[in-house]
């Protein structure tokens, strides 16, 4: 199997993980010293466990919901189009994102989050 499918097959897993809100599952595709970042450079998390601490929260979200809009891959890297539904603090709304992730084997080393405007409502 080539590097890209691979890499698109982890991205899949973790964002059909991330849906069912299932934290073991999702954290199963990370590698354990995953960075994530905010685009372009900030770090936001520098460990499995930062990661899973900041995603806790999110996924007890009752609305939470990413929907892939568009996917690209090359190699080791995937870049994915999403609009998320969330429970924000103001109510219900969505944010588009792109995400990019780097897969080395069978694990997400890195990951690029770069978010659109919020819009509240259904």
């Amino acid at each position: 199997m080539s590097q890209c499918n691979t890499a698109v097959e982890v991205v899949q897993r973790q964002l059909d993980a991330y849906n069912a809100r299932d934290i073991d599952a999702v954290m199963a595709t990370y590698a354990d010293d995953v960075e994530h970042f905010e685009f372009p450079s900030t770090r936001v998390a520098s460990s499995a466990a930062e990661v899973r601490e900041r995603l806790l929260l999110r996924l007890q979200e009752p609305n939470l919901h990413a929907r892939l809009l568009a996917r690209t891959a090359m190699g080791d890297l995937v870049i994915d189009h999403e609009r998320v539904t969330r429970d924000f603090p103001e109510g219900l709304g969505t944010v588009e994102l792109i995400a990019m992730y780097e897969v080395q084997g069978e694990k997400i080393v890195r990951a690029w989050f770069k978010f659109g405007e919020k819009r509240l409502g259904a």
